[in-house]
């Protein structure tokens, strides 16, 4: 049955990995790194400094960070050294078979994706905790657009980007109730859950600004990448 499991997801990778296309291999390696998305943090950390109290934007920066470091830390400190699972790019039955982008290998062990677990986990507590639908649907296709540059890469299979992006909803989740727990030790009911306890919260527009954010900076990625 594993190794059943085990050529199922090789074939999915194989299926799903790489193009004939440098323009899209240009944006796919530029799309997974993480400074690549600093403008949207900008655009969050505005839309939180305009619309809430600083005590509740220090909370969310906080328990933000720990969702990272959760994420990050069993992916990439327990897991990986734990399964000892090949990278499709490492993967001696595959040489040859996985479309590298510029001999872009990673480290040596792929189970399971950090980039899936991080970016799963964002999505997951920002979206508790904005809960409006532009800025919901915008961070769950960057989450998924960031997984799938890992296939296309050749650097994860998608069994390891299923399983990271599962940790991540339970690191965000989990810290999103932390937060919670924390804004009511606070004795303000108030911001218990953000905008949907205030009026004067977070607005829709906030939501399709950050959504426009993401757009454009997608966009400017697409035209760097044909330079």
């Amino acid at each position: 049955m594993l190794e059943e499991l085990i050529h199922t997801d090789q074939q999915l990778l194989l299926a799903l990995n790489g193009s004939d296309c440098t323009w899209l291999d240009n944006v796919m390696t530029i799309i997974t790194k993480t400074g690549t998305w600093v403008p949207l943090i900008l655009v969050l950390l505005f839309i939180l400094l305009k619309n809430r109290p600083w005590r509740e934007v220090l909370c969310f920066i906080l328990c933000l960070a720990l969702v990272i470091l959760l994420a990050d830390r069993f992916s990439s400190g327990f897991c990986k050294p734990f399964f000892h699972r090949f990278r499709p790019s490492h993967e001696p039955l595959l040489e040859g078979m996985v479309d590298l982008v510029g001999d872009r290998r990673g480290g040596l062990y792929g189970f399971i994706s950090s980039h899936a677990a991080n970016t799963f986990g964002a999505w997951a507590f920002v979206s508790l905790y904005f809960r409006r639908r532009p800025m919901t649907w915008t961070l769950l296709f960057w989450a998924c657009l960031c997984s799938y540059s890992r296939i296309y890469l050749g650097l994860h299979y998608p069994g390891d980007i299923l399983f990271g992006a599962l940790w991540g909803v339970f690191s965000g989740v989990s810290c999103f109730l932390l937060l919670r727990f924390l804004l009511l030790r606070f004795d303000d009911p108030h911001t218990l859950l953000g905008y949907r306890c205030n009026p004067e919260g977070i607005e829709y527009k906030d939501g399709v600004l950050f959504a426009v954010s993401f757009a454009i900076t997608l966009s400017l990625v697409a035209l760097y990448s044909l330079l």
